[in-house]
């Protein structure tokens, strides 16, 4: 609009100002030919000049009036567009519209809980499994982006995100998400740079399969009003939502050679929406895709710019549901607080859609009194929220309660094959299939007022769905059950086309559910098989017989099935296949498994006891099921002599799979263990931040591993712990290759006590030199490293010097060679580096003159030094007590203990001190023979009043009762700051002793701890 309106302008005015710079010109002519003979020449040609300008002046003003007329025309068009978007999605249906409960959105929405994701890489879980795993994550570990945000940058990011994709389980509230978003837009709240939004949900995008049209005609077909608004030509700010990609039947083949360009060329409509999204077509449109966790990699990552995640409510956002929900707050408290009683209840509720289940339940059942137990576990739920159902508009007419018997059996038998299929959208052939005829007013009342609906979309096409996953499992297993109660048939036979004539017990129908739920790679059929279970109880058939009126009954015992159960549990190697095993073993009402373990942990004799397979498998299911969440994962609190770490930690993976840290210190864990434990942590690269491998014989092999784990771009490890590991130059290769491929996420690297050598320091050296590198803290200490090595290493950190803060160097040969390799760094103005250990490592006086000399270029960073087991003498220390008075000095940890120093050099040393006293907090001068002499002068330090001290090392020292005496009467002057000191093997009398423990005894001095 704008470019056309420049345009036309253009054009007018080049024709228009001619004319005024000819008048211009020729006015003094005129003026001056009136008296002369041109004048009738002259007066002509103005004439004509006059009337080329009205015309000029006619035809701009027409053209003004066509543009204001057209530019009101496409306002006018915005603004309907606007409006009858508001009118479409600013009510919210909890059930279906066909009943007429709406409540507007804006009254009853709470914020929902999304975050920016890793990747939209599959996720075959089965979606109560995440919901399970979200729930014992918590809430700040991710960044929170609210749902208007999602195309905004966060800070840091640059790029321009022109797609974005929203996973999230099944009623998690992805749809209302972008309903949300669409009401803000509409109402002139938010995103207002945006001219128009298209809503185009996958499940009407079904019905045009077969179709062949282009880009603008599928949008006039679902919008017609824009017919008059060219959105190719860059004057609108365009977003395309498609919602429910994991609805899609369409054949989305990205590999396709087929390349659209322009909005007016005719094809497929999944070639339209592919090359949508690639943005062949309207690459300046936005793009947001919802989808469910199992559908998410349909689109190429490289398509996708962001990728967000609704995690549906946290723990506040469940509260305040159910506070807008119930009106009456005393009763909303009572459901709240009878929800956190049971565990698989207060997780589900995670899902906003079981959220309004549970409310619509315990509502009822709370408020009028209702007899029977009120619901404790899914199945009891479910069953209560379909009597409910049921009975809304039959609570008085028993012959259409009579009918809904038929058309229970008909939706549960819709719901189990589609079940198998995987399938949550239907269509009118897929009803037809289970004989329910869609004209059939019944459909449409009664028990499918909020159980089963019908939608009328935008194109007008028919879609039929089940409100949630978990509405269409539950009625699945209430088909099976039925068949199996009136026909002592086995359901699973219509799966494999069999015709089952032989009858079957119910224990078999739960085997043969139990083997199928097993065998599912995606645990498709787990909640299915809860409801199965669940639904055989004597409680629950009770229930059933007043849903359905006449139903079969069977003589069931239920520990037949429960043996079975807990057999298989016994079979699987793994725990994590049986978890959902054991929440079939709480539907049935069976604990005992899982009261043998809790019995073990408050004893704390876990690691004594030999347990069984199922035991360990029922330790993985309670450590899961934890109220309070398991962030650090503590290896050796299961290890005893029964089992080899190995063994324990293999059994254990589900668990360390959820925990942030992950604590495997001096257990024993071989390369083996290490291959087992990368391996589970690549299925969840995303979430562990902390591994300490410390102590273990894991060796290059192990590593090697590892890398395999760190090189993953979704791996946000920020702390790696392998001190003593057995790692070598070819394991030290292979881990820093790996995060050349990842490095921006590594914080903290300890490799100490390995011999990784020079060559394996010259690999790391190509890692910190990377800008993307943010280590902060590296330790090598005991690594052989020489010069050699260090010289590569301080190479490498002059071209990034700006992150690492703690390097450690102890014990290695580095020199005073090394050392003033080092000193290039320190005296880096780019430089950060806050701590510096270079214990025994061959340094004299000369390597310490060239560190302070560097220091006093640049001495305001660092904090803590050790030159410990040095022989840099008196002249080392003067050297570096000219850097300690420089009053841009902040040392706050010196440590010089058994560097060959006198009174000379503590003279010196406190001397500087004295000049700048405020910043010292522990000061160490062990095995040094600064004797007496030395500690007066120290002495003199401790009594000004600015001095703060707190930790002093004198072991060794030759220190006497005289010394003794000068400390004890300074610590008298200024006792406020001193806490720790150290006199042990110094020459000292009982006296001198005693005097200090005075001071210790004394509430007016800080002295906590005194070694003699």
């Amino acid at each position: 609009m704008n470019s056309c309106l420049c345009f036309l302008n253009s054009v007018v005015l080049s024709l228009f100002c001619p004319c005024l710079s000819i008048i211009s010109e020729q006015s003094t002519d005129t003026r001056e030919t009136f008296t002369g003979r041109h004048i009738s020449s002259n007066l002509r040609y103005n004439i004509s000049v006059v009337k080329i300008f009205y015309y000029h002046y006619y035809f701009f003003n027409l053209c003004c009036n066509l543009i204001y007329s057209f530019s009101c025309d496409s306002q006018l068009v915005q603004s309907t567009f606007k409006s009858d978007l508001l009118q479409t999605f600013q009510c919210l249906y909890e059930g279906t519209a066909k009943q007429g409960n709406t409540t507007l959105l804006n009254e009853i929405y709470t914020e929902l809980y999304i975050t920016e994701s890793e990747s939209g890489e599959i996720n075959n879980e089965h979606e109560v499994r995440q919901i399970e795993t979200q729930s014992r994550r918590a809430a700040t570990e991710d960044t929170p982006i609210k749902c208007n945000d999602i195309f905004r940058p966060l800070p840091g990011q640059d790029k321009p995100i022109r797609t974005v994709l929203t996973k999230g389980v099944a009623g998690i509230g992805k749809t209302v998400s972008v309903q949300k978003f669409i009401v803000d837009w509409a109402e002139g709240k938010e995103n207002q740079d945006v001219q128009l939004i298209f809503p185009l949900p996958f499940r009407e995008l079904n019905l045009m399969k077969d179709k062949t049209l282009s880009l603008s005609d599928l949008v006039h077909v679902f919008f017609p009003e824009t017919k008059e608004m060219e959105i190719s030509r860059g004057e609108y700010k365009v977003l395309f939502i498609f919602d429910g990609l994991d609805e899609c039947r369409l054949s989305l083949n990205f590999k396709s050679k087929v390349k659209l360009c322009n909005i007016s060329e005719s094809a497929s409509v999944d070639e339209l929406l592919m090359n949508l999204i690639e943005g062949n077509l309207l690459p300046s449109a936005l793009i947001w895709i919802t989808s469910r966790p199992a559908a998410a990699d349909l689109v190429p990552s490289d398509c996708v710019h962001r990728v967000t995640e609704v995690r549906g409510f946290n723990e506040p956002q469940k509260e305040e549901y159910f506070r807008k929900r119930i009106r009456d707050q005393s009763l909303a408290n009572t459901i709240i607080t009878h929800l956190k009683s049971s565990r698989s209840l207060h997780i589900m509720c995670h899902i906003p859609v079981f959220c309004w289940i549970s409310a619509t339940v315990l509502e009822k059942m709370l408020s009028e009194a209702e007899r029977g137990e009120i619901p404790k576990t899914l199945t009891q739920m479910y069953t209560h929220f379909l009597i409910i159902q049921t009975n809304i508009k039959h609570e008085k007419d028993y012959e259409k309660r009579v009918k809904d018997k038929d058309m229970i059996l008909k939706l549960g038998k819709l719901a189990f094959q589609q079940l198998v299929k995987g399938n949550l959208i239907f269509y009118e052939e897929d009803l037809s299939e289970c004989g329910i005829d869609v004209t059939e007013a019944s459909v449409y009342s009664g028990l499918c007022t909020q159980i089963f609906r019908e939608e009328l979309g935008l194109y007008q096409g028919k879609v039929f769905c089940f409100v949630h996953l978990s509405i269409q499992e539950h009625l699945a297993a209430l088909y099976a059950h039925i068949y199996f109660t009136n026909e002592n048939r086995n359901v699973f036979g219509q799966i494999t086309k069999q015709r089952l004539f032989y009858k079957v017990s119910i224990s078999e129908l739960h085997q043969r559910a139990v083997d199928e739920a097993l065998q599912s790679k995606n645990g498709h059929l787990d909640l299915f098989l809860r409801f199965l279970l669940g639904l055989s109880l004597e409680s629950n058939q009770t229930l059933l017989r007043e849903l359905l009126t006449q139903t079969g009954s069977c003589s069931y015992n239920k520990e037949e099935t429960v043996q079975n159960i807990k057999q298989k549990i016994r079979e699987n190697r793994s725990p994590e296949r049986s978890i959902n095993l054991f929440h079939c073993l709480n539907e049935l009402g069976d604990d005992s498994l899982m009261q043998e373990i809790q019995d073990y942990l408050k004893s704390g004799k876990i690691g004594e006891t030999k347990l069984s397979s199922s035991q360990w498998s029922a330790l993985v299911y309670v450590l899961l099921t934890l109220e309070q969440k398991m962030d650090v994962f503590e290896l050796k609190h299961f290890i005893g002599a029964q089992n080899t770490a190995d063994e324990v930690l293999q059994k254990l993976l589900p668990v360390v799979k959820e925990s942030r840290s992950v604590q495997l210190y001096d257990c024993g864990v071989t390369d083996e263990g290490c291959a087992d434990l990368t391996s589970a942590l690549r299925s969840n690269p995303s979430h562990l931040r902390k591994l300490d491998l410390s102590l273990n014989k894991v060796g290059d092999s192990g590593v090697k591993q590892l890398s395999d784990l760190l090189q993953d771009p979704h791996c946000k490890l920020e702390i790696l712990w392998l001190r003593d590991c057995g790692v070598w130059d070819e394991g030290c290769a292979a881990l820093t290759s790996a995060l050349r491929s990842n490095p921006s996420h590594l914080r903290k690297l300890s490799l100490s006590l390995n011999k990784v050598g020079d060559s394996g320091v010259m690999q790391l050296s190509d890692l910190l030199q990377d800008p993307r590198c943010k280590l902060e803290i590296l330790g090598l200490c005991d690594c052989g490293v020489t010069d050699e090595g260090c010289a590569a290493l301080t190479s490498a950190l002059r071209s990034n010097p700006s992150h690492l803060r703690e390097l450690s160097l102890s014990w290695n040969k580095v020199g005073d060679s090394g050392v003033k390799q080092l000193s290039d760094l320190l005296q880096d103005p780019h430089g950060k580096l806050e701590i510096l250990w270079l214990r025994y490592c061959g340094v004299r006086d000369e390597g310490c003159a060239a560190l302070t000399s560097a220091l006093r270029s640049n001495p305001s960073h660092l904090r803590e030094l050790s030159l410990s087991l040095n022989k840099v003498g008196d002249s080392g220390v003067k050297q570096l007590s000219d850097l300690l008075q420089d009053p841009h000095c902040k040392l706050e940890i010196l440590w010089l203990s058994d560097c060959g120093v006198t009174d000379e050099g503590c003279a010196a040393l406190t001397s500087a001190l004295r000049s700048n006293p405020s910043h010292l907090r522990e000061l160490d001068l062990s095995w040094n023979k600064v004797g007496d002499s030395g500690v007066k002068q120290i002495s003199d330090l401790l009594q000004d009043p600015h001095c703060k001290l707190e930790i002093l090392w004198l072991c060794d020292c030759g220190v006497t009762d005289e010394g003794c005496a000068a400390l004890t009467s300074a610590l008298r002057s200024n006792p406020s700051h001193l806490r720790k000191l150290d006199l042990t093997r110094n020459n000292l009398r009982d006296s001198d002793v005693k005097l200090l423990s005075d001071l210790k005894e004394d509430p007016h001095y800080k002295l906590e701890t005194v070694l003699f």
